[in-house]
């Protein structure tokens, strides 16, 4: 019988032998099945792929004149997965940078931290593996200590980038247009595909304005060497090269010295408004030709652009995107949504010429227009009497309207307006509306349009439905016999959805729940002017490459023609010219050279809840054959004669020259031909 403890022996013998042929089985695998795999690998491992970024492409005016460009600069990058391996995690490091760059360490320290969840700009956006930069801009000196000293700076960088750059041609600002470039983050990189350089010049991506809209094509190709490597990591030589490839050139159709007239005649106008009592802050301008170019967008309050080149700081956060600062980062022209006033009365004309009424008949405009009870103002004005459309457009009768609203209403399927139904009809006045572009994006190519609003049935049924026990909760905080808030809340709760007669009259001037962005203001005048056509404006004109190839022409696509008579388009313009001469804006344009520029346009004065009304002027000239639109809007400025109209003077006499001034643009006309690209 074998002992206890040599079947436990024979056993551990077993055992290891099994464990040695299993080593030797898998050794076997891995040198003379797989070899051939494993030494290709090996052979891999020699090459490196290196990233060589591409130049991004410059933006420019209609003359060449650069809005936006980029110039290389020494830029200070640090790697923070190596700086993460220093002692304290190289906090000493970004003591001694922070001394050598004259920057204090905490903001430093800020800069080079992930923006994660509840962290505040400053910090990085983009990939913690690629190197963050720090400062641009940096001299040589700086540069050069950098990299003769590296065991004082592991992990740190000074390389020659691009930079982005505004140069502000003339003063021209268009920030908001413009818009501006940040770090990609993980999001993007999947989205677009892109491909992480590790050059802060080139891992920037569009977030708004004109640098987001052709972010594909300003951003150009990034090139890639393959370059040999020893064991020691040590570059050896160059086995294959691709070129990067420098983005294309945006020419656009703004014009630089345009562009500087509307920020001045916007800046002065709200300096004008706040040393008469109002207080304004706000401003829109837009100069767009009739056949749907922008030429100039003034947005105020407005920023310098450089405040986005080197990262910024909490405190130029909360003044970018702050309300109490109006949010200057927001373009007004194209996202700021207000009632329009009287301006919208050409759609009203419009919209009961297609609906029966004569061009040649006559209408009652009283001091005030009653409906079910309640008294509607002519804003002030005495009774006038009969009188034809021309007149009340020359004159801006409130009441014309009111009961020309109200007369359509009582025709216009009335039970529907009493339904909470989500698939109503859309009322016959708000057709009209929404074929002249309102209530819908304009496709401007700028991103993040507003549609304004247009109170059709539907409309009207899910603001009820978003609001009455949700949302606004009418039903909870309305009261019958409250404030008069309380009142509106309460009436809300039982019939938010009822499309009532008090609100197609007040509706018919542009009032109540109807808003409209500045631009699409704008282009129903570019429509009305140039004879029907509504077109989606443009302001980028052309993509041309760095060899001077144009590789997309773009021009402002039709995308409909307005439900108007040529007769009755052209009765309306008829009666806005003398708007200027003797109607509401006569006083504003009083000696205003009109033989030289016939300036035709309509007031709007706008009245809003609880603030000043907003002041509008929307016009076009030449009067007989209209070449551009100039409009101007001022929240909280008051009457668009006191205003706005002065400031569309301002804009006017830039343009053409007139009353002293020097012409932006000399006879009137914008350049025909492409610039000539800088390489």
């Amino acid at each position: 019988m074998i002992p206890v403890s040599r079947r436990r022996l024979v056993v551990l013998y077993m055992i290891v032998a099994v464990m040695l042929a299993t080593l030797g089985g898998r050794l076997w695998y891995l040198q003379v099945m797989n070899g051939t795999s494993f030494k290709t690998l090996a052979m891999a491992n020699q090459t490196r792929s290196v990233v060589v970024p591409a130049v991004r492409g410059q933006i420019v005016d209609d003359t060449g004149r650069k809005l936006v460009t980029n110039q290389t600069s020494l830029v200070v990058s640090v790697n923070m997965m190596d700086l993460s391996k220093q002692p304290a995690g190289g906090r000493a490091v970004l003591h001694r940078l922070a001394r050598l760059l004259g920057m204090s360490y905490n903001l430093l320290a800020a800069k080079s931290r992930l923006c994660v969840r509840g962290v505040r700009p400053p910090c990085w956006a983009g990939s913690p593996y690629q190197p963050i930069p720090l400062a641009q801009k940096v001299s040589d000196q700086v540069a050069l200590q950098i990299m003769e000293q590296p065991a004082d700076y592991p992990g740190v960088t000074a390389q020659v980038q691009p930079v982005v750059q505004y140069p502000a041609p003339a003063g021209a600002n268009p920030a908001q247009v413009l818009g501006y470039l940040q770090p990609i983050t993980p999001e993007e990189i999947k989205q677009r595909h892109l491909v992480v350089t590790g050059f802060s010049g080139v891992d920037l991506v569009g977030q708004a304005g004109l640098e987001a809209q052709y972010d594909p094509a300003l951003r150009g190709t990034p090139g890639r060497d393959t370059v040999s490597v020893n064991a020691g990591g040590n570059v050896t030589g160059t086995i294959s090269s691709v070129a990067p490839k420098t983005g294309d050139e945006l020419v656009t159709s703004l014009d630089a010295n345009v562009q500087a007239v509307a920020q001045n005649a916007l800046s002065a106008a709200i300096t004008k408004a706040r040393a008469a009592g109002h207080n304004v802050n706000q401003g829109a301008a837009v100069v767009e030709t009739t056949d749907g170019r922008i030429v100039a967008m003034a947005s105020l309050p407005s920023y310098n652009p450089d405040i986005w080149t080197d990262g910024i700081s909490d405190r130029e956060f909360k003044y970018l995107f702050g309300t109490s600062s109006g949010e200057p980062v927001i373009n007004r022209d194209v996202q700021g949504q207000y009632a329009p006033g009287s301006t919208f009365k050409i759609v009203s004309t419009a919209a009961a010429v297609a609906n029966g009424y004569s061009l040649n008949g006559l209408y009652d405009c009283p001091a005030a227009f009653s409906i079910n009870g309640h008294s509607y103002a002519n804003d002030g004005q005495p009774s006038i009497g009969s009188i034809t459309f021309h007149d009340a457009l020359v004159q801006s009768c409130d009441t014309v309207y009111y009961e020309l609203g109200y007369r359509m209403w009582q025709r216009d399927n009335v039970p529907a307006d009493f339904r909470a139904d989500p698939k109503a009809p859309v009322q016959t006045m708000q057709k009209q509306e929404l074929a002249w572009g309102f209530g819908k994006p304009t496709g401007v190519d700028l991103p993040a349009e507003s549609t304004g609003t247009i109170p059709t049935r539907q409309w009207l049924y899910w603001l009820w439905k978003d609001n009455a026990h949700t949302g606004q909760n009418w039903c909870k905080y309305g009261k019958a016999n409250g404030s008069y808030v309380e009142q509106i809340e309460y009436q809300d709760c039982q019939s938010g959805y009822t499309w009532e007669p008090g609100q197609a009259a007040i509706a018919a001037i542009g009032q109540g729940y109807i808003t409209v962005t500045p631009l699409q203001l704008a282009n129903a005048y570019a429509a009305l002017a140039n004879g029907g056509t509504l077109y989606s404006p443009r302001i980028g004109k052309a993509l041309v490459s760095p060899s001077g190839h144009v590789d997309q022409l773009i021009n402002p696509p039709v995308i409909a023609h307005v439900p108007a008579s040529k007769r009755t388009l052209s009765y309306i313009r008829d009666a806005l010219a003398d708007v200027v001469t003797s109607g509401t804006a006569a006083g504003a344009f009083a000696g205003f050279p009109l033989n030289k520029v016939c300036v035709a346009g309509k007031t709007g004065t706008a009245q809003s809840f609880g603030n000043n009304a907003t002041s509008v002027f929307a016009s076009f000239a030449p009067c007989q054959h209209p070449k551009y639109v100039v409009l101007v809007m001022l929240p909280g400025a008051g009457y668009g004669a006191a205003g706005a109209a002065p400031a569309v003077r301002q804009i006017w006499d830039g343009i053409f020259g007139l009353e002293g001034k020097k012409a932006a643009l000399p006879g009137g006309q914008s350049p025909a031909r492409l610039p000539a690209v800088t390489p």
